[in-house]
């Protein structure tokens, strides 16, 4: 009996008897739009209520990319719903090489776009519908984030607005209550960015490198135009961190992308960031968001707080 209690004694010293996260890889479809919707979950132990985070992955991804940030969320007691979005992801890489220009071309069309917000809402239906799940997620504390044509797709949910023929396109999921924005670039062939982010009026965070330049057949857009969306969105309460140096992949899980040495330190400052945010925006506690870019001070070419508009350089 004794040598049992001095053997779990040193197990909660070191941190191995600590609950670790769960990963699920479910597959849903959607039948009114005859479109498959998989996604992976990760998921804290135990059984008190947790804050979820709805992830969308840029052109090309996959439900198994930004690891480092779903299991860093879960790890924290915070779940991840990881998409992916069918139309644009990483089967655009297989196939005829001489096709590619056109299958990038066809998921980055509108309705693409459009389908994108629709797999976000449908997958949390199906989430919060699931009694093994559902019943333990904070309908209060839900937030969506993504990467690049993800950031596109978290904006849209959080209210974003574009005009077509005449006609606001409004896909609003009310159920959100904060976004994170990676990388986010302005919506193609739209010169108003005011116009279409004003109503954006959630918490955000905005991050961003110097040589966050997005290089893709067709399509360019600068590092300034990351700046640009943050800018234009109506939220009083936003943030933006801008790395110095870096690339945009390297908010990817693609290793040595932007630096080999500092692609992992951005990457720690980011899911730092993120879950220091969503904690201050969900329940109140602004320690960790203040201290952080003290933390990560050498690494930073900007950093304007919530609520703030003078920038710390």
């Amino acid at each position: 009996m004794l040598r049992w209690l001095l053997l779990s004694v040193a197990l909660l010293s070191t941190g191995f008897a600590r609950a670790e996260p769960s990963t699920h890889d479910l597959d849903w479809f959607d039948e009114s739009r005859q479109r498959a919707v998989p996604v992976r979950l990760y998921w804290p132990e135990g059984n008190k209520p947790v804050p979820l985070v709805v992830f969308s992955h840029g052109i090309g991804g996959s439900r198994l990319g930004y690891s480092y940030l779903g299991q860093y969320f879960a790890s924290h007691g915070m779940a991840s719903l990881h998409l992916q979005h069918v139309g644009s992801d990483r089967s655009l890489w297989t196939g005829n090489p001489l096709s590619l220009v056109d299958r990038l071309q066809v998921a980055a069309h509108e309705r693409e776009a459009l389908e994108r917000v629709k797999d976000l809402s449908f997958a949390l239906d199906q989430l919060l519908a699931r009694e093994e799940f559902g019943r333990r997620v904070d309908r209060g504390r839900i937030a969506a984030a993504g990467h690049s044509y993800g950031a596109n797709t978290v904006m849209l949910a959080a209210g974003a607005s574009v005009q077509r023929e005449g006609r606001q396109i409004r896909l609003r999921d009310p159920r959100l209550k904060a976004a994170v924005l990676l990388s986010a670039p302005p919506f193609y062939g739209e010169e108003d960015l005011k116009a279409i982010l004003q109503s954006v009026t959630l918490p955000t965070l905005h991050v961003t490198a110097t040589e966050d330049v997005i290089r893709i057949p067709g399509f360019y857009s600068p590092a300034s135009d990351r700046v640009a969306v943050f800018e234009a969105v109506g939220s009083p309460l936003k943030a933006l961190a801008v790395f110095e140096g870096g690339s945009h992949s390297i908010f990817t899980n693609r290793g040595g992308t932007g630096g080999a040495e500092l692609n992992p330190k951005v990457k720690a400052a980011t899911r730092e960031l993120a879950l220091a945010f969503l904690q201050r925006v969900f329940e109140g506690k602004g320690e960790a968001l203040q201290r952080w870019p003290e933390t990560y001070r050498p690494l930073l070419a900007r950093w304007t707080s919530p609520g703030t508009t003078a920038a710390a350089r």
